[in-house]
């Protein structure tokens, strides 16, 4: 059966109201407080709080202030990575992020799945969740929000204020709510 954060972890359904889930969701408000309140011109030391938080950090990644993560060990960031302000990470499902992602200010990136059809389990708090992967040298300008189990490919551009609720191939651009290919690149 396994806890609820294992059943998180693998997309099964679970209690978000769980006490260990509970706990885990404080210590991340912690560590974001203290990443947020973090002096910014001390990258290095932001740095140093997200890898000490995140499950896997690469060199030279950068986020700015004020960052939201649900969860922190679901999220695992490449090398030369870049978010600009107000990011958000909910975490409940893996978030896989490549080298080299330039992500804009206020992108989502959002992996939680809440019953639709079944009213009385969504009141009960149960809910799912689905992987995001970004490939490499992926690009998001401003506002993009990454819905749940989609993936990116390397080398492709999302047009600012998009949604991405499909998974999209490697070299194109893509823009819209939903988000559609409008051209190879």
């Amino acid at each position: 059966m396994g806890t609820n954060r294992e059943k998180m972890i693998n997309g099964e359904p679970y209690l978000a109201a769980d006490p260990e889930l509970d706990a885990d969701r404080r210590r991340a408000w912690r560590e974001m407080a203290r990443f947020n309140a973090h002096d910014p011109e001390d990258l290095d030391g932001m740095y140093g709080i997200l890898k000490g938080f995140v499950a896997e950090i690469g060199e030279n990644s950068t986020f700015m202030q004020r960052l939201q993560i649900e969860y922190g060990y679901n999220t695992r960031i490449g090398a030369n990575c870049f978010m600009n302000y107000d990011g958000i990470i909910l975490d409940c499902g893996p978030v896989t992020i490549g080298d080299n992602v330039m992500m804009g200010p206020r992108v989502q990136l959002l992996t939680a799945l809440h019953p639709i059809e079944d009213h009385d389990a969504r009141i009960e708090g149960w809910e799912t969740t689905a992987p995001i992967v970004i490939g490499d040298k992926v690009w998001f300008g401003g506002g993009v929000i990454v819905c749940p189990g989609v993936t990116i490919g390397n080398n492709t551009v999302v047009g600012a204020g998009s949604v991405v609720t499909r998974d999209l191939p490697a070299h194109v651009l893509a823009v819209g709510n939903p988000a559609r290919v409008v051209r190879k690149i």
